[in-house]
């Protein structure tokens, strides 16, 4: 008994914790995850932070940014095949992580701390290179060869100290051979982090930003190291261990590079404006801006005063807020300034205003989603239900898979007294955020509200059929062991 029981121990400790977790899509034992499995995870991660983490920014400006920052970052990525979505967490540490399947996030710590867009496209760039590079499903595969070829050498360790009935044998000889595989582990680790830096490094000088910002940002993070009084490391460096052998490799890449001066964007300076202004106490945030503007304390004074009119806003100074954007148009043009406007309009009571600034907005910055959301929203609440619902069909036919165009429409549609559509937006809502049980459940609704032709109902019943058929396909999977 004595021998099972040390068997049972050892092979239970052959099986890493990546194996055990992960949930079972069909991928193959032998092998590393396929892009499919990949973003099958990867969804399935971010609509459980997306809905359920408090600590997601569900700000569409934000979004918005990081996503436009992003994507030219992916076109000039080598071998991006997968379409990507970046989103923020409010989280003060210096961080940002790459999920399987294209989804990397970004802390709102790393956007305030960085202090150059090229800095913050550095990191960016890493974490593509570290999803088209697949490390993750790369590490994984090699969890499991270190484990295929422990595996005998545990046996013959288990079989000894049964013959030799010495139970320390056994213990000490597992750990030796266990630490080998971590060690093999580190050193995949570190190849990935030496490859995220090379391939990263290029996309960065591909897609125009100034390759010095890699380095600098490795550099500031050992300084803010160095001079921390509390011992505490920056998160990034306990995820992405920067040596000096990285900065040096890092440095010596971009001196054989020609100099290329980028200019940040203003967004940028607005989105890590923003927020400053939206994190503490609202006075607090007041003061900072405020000091700021009459000191010439900034990198940007559009930023500085768009901070500013934020913290008013926030601290119920509208009328304050309204000055503040007379100075701050004289300065810089973008939708961000435009939809703080609104904001700003909607908060005196002046909704026709607010209206007439988000429409002419749309009109100069097309594609700008943000606009189009808050647009729809402010249409809505002036009870101008029709006309809400045209315009969100029509951005709807432009992205069928928005979730928050599709909530919008829901709520208009109720509002309208149109009880089908809306349960069967809401459903797709639902669709989108992974919860098929509860889709079901508003197509059923939707079914049964009445009011629909031959069509809709043909629709209604086609989509409940197939998404009934992936419910059960989620419940046989959620029941095998």
């Amino acid at each position: 008994m004595r021998g099972a029981a040390a068997l049972s121990l050892v092979l239970a400790g052959a099986v890493g914790a990546y194996g055990q977790n992960l949930p079972d899509l069909g991928a193959s034992v032998g092998g590393p995850l396929s892009p499919q499995v990949e973003r099958r995870i990867g969804e399935s991660i971010v609509a459980d932070i997306r809905y359920r983490d408090p600590a997601y920014v569900d700000d569409p400006e934000i979004s918005d940014y990081l996503n436009n920052l992003g994507s030219r970052l992916v076109a000039a990525a080598p071998g991006a095949r997968v379409d990507f979505e970046f989103f923020a967490m409010r989280d003060p540490s210096i961080n940002a992580f790459a999920l399987p399947g294209g989804f990397v996030i970004v802390n709102t710590g790393l956007l305030v701390s960085s202090e150059s867009e090229s800095e913050l496209a550095s990191v960016l760039a890493h974490e593509i290179a570290h999803v088209t590079q697949r490390h993750i499903s790369r590490l994984l595969g090699a969890q499991q060869q270190v484990q295929q070829l422990q595996l005998p050498a545990m046996i013959a360790i288990v079989a000894a100290g049964i013959l030799s009935g010495r139970a320390d044998l056994v213990a000490g000889a597992a750990a030796a051979v266990q630490a080998g595989g971590i060690q093999a582990q580190i050193n995949y680790t570190r190849d990935f982090e030496r490859e995220a830096d090379r391939i990263g490094l290029q996309t960065l000088v591909g897609a125009g930003f100034d390759a010095g910002g890699m380095p600098a940002f490795f550099e500031k993070l050992q300084r803010y190291t160095r001079v921390a009084d509390d011992g505490r490391v920056p998160s990034y460096l306990r995820t992405h261990p920067v040596t000096t052998e990285r900065i040096a490799d890092a440095q010596n890449r971009v001196a054989n590079l020609p100099y290329r001066q980028h200019l940040d964007s203003l967004e940028y300076y607005l989105v890590r404006a923003k927020l400053r202004a939206e994190s503490g106490h609202p006075g607090d945030a007041v003061d900072h801006f405020a000091g700021a503007v009459r000191d010439r304390r900034y990198a940007n004074e559009a930023a500085a005063r768009y901070g500013l009119a934020v913290a008013l806003l926030r601290a119920n100074r509208a009328k304050d807020a309204a000055e503040e954007l007379v100075r701050l148009r004289a300065l810089g043009a973008s939708p961000m300034i435009e939809m703080l406007d609104a904001r700003v309009r909607q908060a005196l009571g002046d909704t026709a205003g607010a209206l007439s600034v988000l429409k002419e907005a749309g009109t100069r910055f097309p594609n700008r989603k943000p606009i189009a959301y808050v647009y729809a929203g402010a249409l809505h609440d002036a009870g101008r239900h029709e006309e809400a619902s045209a315009f969100l069909a029509a951005q709807l036919r432009l992205h069928p898979r928005d979730a928050r165009l599709l909530e919008l429409h829901a709520r208009t549609y109720a509002s309208l007294g149109k009880r089908l559509q809306q349960h069967q937006a809401q459903a797709e809502v639902y669709v989108l955020r992974g919860s098929l049980a509860a889709a079901i459940e508003q197509l059923q609704l939707a079914r049964a509200a009445g009011g629909g032709d031959f069509y809709q109902l043909s629709v209604i019943e086609a989509r409940l059929r197939e998404l009934r058929a992936l419910h059960a396909e989620e419940l046989r999977a959620a029941a095998r062991p």
